[in-house]
């Protein structure tokens, strides 16, 4: 068991030290991705914001705003103190809960294509999942490092408190955010050293609550339907994912230049958001999306590497969650995008319109520079044993895992 306490420390490189600095690699990909998004939300924004609001650049607008307040989390939380981000879990992830609650208030709840999602705080929204996907994170980090995971005891205890955040979402309901929550949870598990024949026996109730799922919702079963042959219903449920096939297909390799989108002339749907990156394909080609797609490689690179570096078990799973929310996210936005699972709202982290978004995804890398700045190239496995108070028992020999 003790070997698998931290599955990120194989292959570290020893080193001497404590402190590495912050990762500027990652911070400068986040920063580019924000940019990126801002200049592609104006192109597939502008006309139909123009014709909605008056204003072309009203998107860009909300989303500069975001932008600021987002750099501005992520360079105060880069100096956060981990430990004290530990003690404020619990408080945090009761909060995630609330807010998820408080949406289907009738006063506060704002309902959208039939999807009680945001709140209204006045002046502006907010988008609860937005932020409870990564208190949920910090809250099965803390659990893992209490609790021995290679029983089915721990195990539980993570499926419980990752299981009452996908309650909430899939009420609003936000199948596709509970998905990823679902996906983020097994891979939680693996990382924290869960034993694999415990996650293969959740697998099966796993496959049959989402087959559930579709089958009590008419409209979800509808997008399957359009999902396996969108031209069955060109102008219903598989008209969105039949324009961003446009998009894609006439972007070609290279695009059919910047702002010279088609598809934005209020064709695609969610052009600024969820479906950005078939304006970007349409536009920069497949050149363009894989230039996007590189990026995110990056970032989980970056994040898979402080995971392995961190100073103690708490930094390590915290910076493998939000890796794993980040990339699982993006994958499955892309995905639904060129018509690889069924067609679902997710945003693309960093690039999409939203400013609950850019805002959460900014601040959770300030959480990783904040790992990454207090870093540990050599890792002992009993260094974590000791340091978290397991109950675990050590091998004869001490080991360090290089």
């Amino acid at each position: 068991m003790t070997a698998r306490i931290h599955r990120f420390a194989l292959n570290a490189k020893p080193s001497v030290g404590g402190s590495q600095g912050v990762d500027k690699p990652l911070a400068a990909v986040a920063i580019a991705l924000s940019l990126i998004g801002l200049l592609f939300i104006y192109s597939a924004s502008s006309y139909s914001a123009g014709v909605q609001f008056g204003d072309p650049f009203h998107y860009v607008k909300t989303q500069g705003i975001a932008l600021a307040l987002g750099l501005f989390a992520m360079l105060g939380l880069s100096f956060a103190n981990i430990k004290s981000v530990r003690k404020a879990t619990v408080p945090l992830y009761l909060i995630g809960l609330v807010l998820l609650g408080l949406v289907f208030l009738p006063v506060i709840g704002v309902e959208s294509y039939g999807a009680k999602r945001w709140l209204n705080l006045g002046f502006f929204t907010i988008q609860p999942s937005e932020y409870a996907k990564f208190f949920m994170v910090m809250m099965l980090s803390l659990i893992a490092v209490k609790t021995d995971m290679s029983k089915f005891r721990g195990v539980l205890a993570v499926l419980l408190a990752g299981g009452a955040v996908c309650v909430l979402l899939i009420l609003e309901p936000n199948m596709s955010i509970t998905m990823c929550a679902v996906a983020v949870i097994f891979i939680m598990l693996f990382v924290s050293g869960a034993r694999i024949k415990h996650l293969l026996l959740l697998i099966v109730p796993v496959v049959i609550g989402a087959v559930v799922l579709i089958l009590v919702e008419p409209y979800r079963m509808q997008r399957l339907l359009a999902f396996l042959d969108p031209w069955k219903s060109p102008l219903e449920e598989g008209y969105q994912l039949i324009q961003s096939y446009y998009a894609l297909g006439s972007g070609g390799l290279f695009g059919v230049g910047l702002f010279a989108s088609r598809q934005k002339f209020l064709f695609l749907p969610f052009a600024e958001s969820d479906f950005i990156l078939s304006v970007i394909g349409e536009e920069t080609g497949l050149a363009g999306v894989a230039l996007i797609m590189s990026l995110f490689l990056i970032v989980a690179v970056r994040g898979i590497k402080i995971a392995r570096q961190a100073q103690d078990r708490y930094s390590c799973y915290l910076a493998a969650g939000i890796t794993a929310v980040t990339t699982v996210q993006a994958l499955l936005n892309v995905a639904v995008v060129c018509g690889a699972v069924p067609p679902t709202g997710l945003p693309l982290p960093f690039v999409s319109a939203g400013g609950s978004s850019l805002v959460a995804y900014l601040a959770a890398v300030g959480i990783l520079l904040s790992i990454s700045r207090n870093r540990l190239p050599f890792v002992r496995v009993d260094t974590f044993a000791e340091e978290d108070s397991l109950p675990l028992k050590h091998p004869k020999r001490k080991m360090s895992i290089r």
